[in-house]
């Protein structure tokens, strides 16, 4: 057992998490990217854009909107991906 204790992590200090959306409104409807920032990662986690403001280029906007903020604020930044089953 006590060569295990060697092997301990030491605890991180909490960080602060915020979380938030990128948004881009047309006609009265809005496309969003979801994003987390702790420290100095920024994850982005979803986007979502409605059936009638889709193949406008707004997904690749929030995107790109997103990483030129995490430059200018400079942030690493972590992409999650997850697979959709209602792709249309």
């Amino acid at each position: 057992m006590a060569v295990w204790e060697s092997f301990r992590r030491k605890p991180r200090p909490l960080q602060k998490v915020t979380t938030g959306r990128f948004e881009i409104e047309r006609n009265g409807e809005v496309a969003y990217l979801e994003y987390s920032w702790s420290g100095n990662i920024l994850e982005l986690s979803h986007t979502e854009v409605p059936k009638k403001l889709r193949h406008m280029g707004l997904a690749s906007s929030l995107a790109e909107t997103a990483l030129h903020w995490a430059r200018e604020h400079n942030l690493k930044v972590d992409i999650v991906v997850r697979r959709c089953s209602n792709i249309y």
